[in-house]
């Protein structure tokens, strides 16, 4: 299968984007004023700041699907407005982690299509990441909406709204719905939305072991969207799955050299009930046959055997390299890549 790699290294720490000219169309910065929360993301960010303007005129669309990237620059809050509506949505998730010089992760992204956001970001007290948005939850349905002053103001809350991401020092996280799922419920715990507890992982913890303690640390509330499980893994080769059921957080540890997740809980069923599952079916047969052990371009391919009608985007993270390769809208021949600078 052909590659066409964007050959876009994106310097993260603190800079903004090089090897990279405006696409054809790409808006201008535009000044803006305070904004209350856009897309049910709460808090308020200006877009008139120094750091709010160098952000967006970091704003690059890749193609036409679109796929835009942005660096953010500063820091954000965020533990504001904990919580936020979300749609629904199905995924398919593997690790790869037979080569330990080389760990991999993949994910699809299943939803009608919407504009895509591939997002750095490097908090001054958290740890620089990328991250990928489906800019709807937003309100950025349209390429024209990032054009106007409102949608260039909405693009100041997507660090809040990881669909999923890896940081520098290679935690990789993302989620999928699930038929049900019932949240812990602690007193003294903060509150965090489905999608938010992702982007405290990956400003937080470099392990497995740290991101379950920021889900620890929160009742998580789905009620604004789909129940959700997770998928996280770090560089080491470590990686489980986090599932709620009766008010308890469930973790499937990776035991070998491959995990994978698609949209039925791993809590309570077999292997025969998983195996009938078509995506987990042909995830697992591969991870297996390959003994965990896929380059790049072999996870991409699988990504592409999973793949759903309303595959929106497929994106492989290497979690020691720092590479970061997307293809959009189940179009495999033409895949992006990017780099994300590693502690």
């Amino acid at each position: 299968m052909i590659r066409v790699a964007s050959a876009l290294v994106m310097a993260v720490l603190l800079a903004v984007l090089t090897a990279c000219q405006p696409a054809p169309g790409a808006p201008a910065p535009v000044a803006g004023h305070s904004t209350d929360s856009t897309g049910g993301t709460g808090g308020t960010v200006s877009s008139a700041d120094p750091a709010s303007a160098a952000t967006l005129a970091s704003l690059r669309r890749i193609d036409d699907h679109p796929l835009w990237t942005m660096t953010f620059q500063g820091g954000y809050d965020r533990y504001t407005g904990m919580t936020a509506p979300q749609p629904a949505f199905g995924c398919s998730l593997f690790t790869a982690h037979g080569d330990p010089a080389n760990p991999l992760f993949g994910r699809n992204f299943d939803y009608p299509q919407q504009p895509v956001l591939l997002l750095f970001t490097a908090p001054p007290d958290g740890y620089a990441s990328v991250s990928l948005v489906d800019t709807s939850n937003l309100g950025l349905t349209r390429e024209v909406d990032f054009a106007t002053e409102a949608g260039r103001r909405a693009l100041l809350n997507a660090p809040l709204l990881p669909y999923d991401g890896m940081n520098a020092k290679g935690l990789t996280i993302g989620m999928a719905t699930t038929p049900s799922a019932e949240p812990t419920r602690h007193a003294g715990r903060g509150q965090a939305g489905g999608i938010r507890i992702m982007r405290l992982a990956l400003d937080e913890a470099a392990t497995v072991d740290e991101a379950l303690a920021v889900f620890d640390r929160h009742n998580l509330d789905f009620t604004a969207g789909p129940p959700l499980h997770y998928l996280v893994a770090d560089a080491h080769g470590q990686a489980a799955v986090i599932e709620f059921v009766d008010g308890t957080m469930v973790v499937h540890r990776q035991q070998g050299p491959w995990q994978a997740l698609v949209n039925f809980e791993l809590t309570g069923t077999d292997e025969a009930t998983r195996q009938a599952d078509p995506r987990y079916a042909t995830a697992s047969r591969a991870l297996t046959a390959a003994g965990g052990r896929l380059g790049p371009g072999e996870a991409m391919d699988l990504l592409s055997q999973v793949q759903q009608g309303h595959t929106q985007w497929s994106v492989v993270y290497g979690q020691k390299t720092g590479e970061i390769r997307i293809a959009t809208g189940r179009r495999y021949d033409t895949v992006h890549t990017f780099q994300l600078s590693m502690a």
